[in-house]
This record gives structure tokens, sequence and C-alpha cells, in this order.
């Protein structure tokens, strides 16, 4: 076991880890793995509202949307390089499944836009296709743009 002194020191430092920048919970467990008592860095980042991996994928995939141009297969697996579990990624998805649908259609167009200068119409699909993109997105995306 360990006493309260020790556990509000080690806290301060996961604290001041995740409020630094927003972490999910294996990303916590991996940085104090070998400096924190497993028990105990098993209580801190049970104990307090800082360490949500379903917050932190919402505020992650927020991001992603005002910043990248990502297909949702992309989306994915930069969340479980992050250590999310798939269950939870899955749900947000599924239950945010319009929204998401638009964020890959919306990015799409915007790398047609881009890229439609430089390559032909099949040879961006092609490299759309190879980033995770859905065909029917490709698609709603390519007659968004001949409107």
């Amino acid at each position: 076991m360990y006493t309260i002194e020790e556990y509000d020191k080690e806290k301060s430092k996961v604290l001041k880890y995740v409020l630094y920048k927003k972490r999910s919970k294996k990303e916590v467990q991996n940085k104090f793995y070998n400096a924190i008592e497993n028990e105990m860095l098993h209580d801190i980042i049970e104990e307090n509202g800082y360490i949500d991996d379903n917050n932190y994928i919402e505020r992650a995939i927020n991001e992603f949307m005002a910043l990248n141009n990502l297909s949702l297969k992309e989306v994915r697996y930069k969340l479980m390089s992050k250590g999310i579990p798939n269950d939870l990624i899955e749900d947000y998805i599924n239950s945010h499944d319009e929204e998401m649908e638009n964020y890959e259609t919306k990015s799409a167009k915007t790398i047609i836009m881009k890229k439609q200068n430089q390559m032909d119409e099949e040879a961006i699909i092609q490299y759309l296709l190879k980033k995770g993109y859905k065909t029917s997105n490709i698609r709603q995306a390519i007659e968004l743009l001949d409107d």
C-alpha cells in the first residue's frame, strides 16, 4: 500500500502531464509504468475525471475535423495508435454517423480540389481509396464539385 503523501505527490505529476496536453489512459499508463506503483497509478487514473477516453475521442475528432483532411479509417488508426480501445472508437463513430460521413465527404472534396490540377479524376479516386475513403463518399464529393 502507499501513503497519502506519496499518492498526492505522484498524482500531481500525472495531472501535470495530463493537463499539459490531452492524453489517453494508455498514454498515461505507458508514461508512468516504471515510475509509479501499478496499483497507485490505476487509482490515480480512475479517481479523477481528467483522464477519460470518451472525452479524449471527442476532443481528438473535433481537432481532426478542424485541422485535417482525413478518412474515417485514418481517424480510427490515429485514435487506436493512442491506445484507445476499438469498441469506444466504434461507439463514438456510430453514434455520430451522419456527422462523420459528412466530414469524410467534405475532406475528400477538399483533397480533390487540391489535386485536380495535378492528377486526372481516376488517379485522384485511387489516391483517396488508398487513404481509406469510402467509395460512396468519394462519389458524393465529386458530385458536389460538379454542381
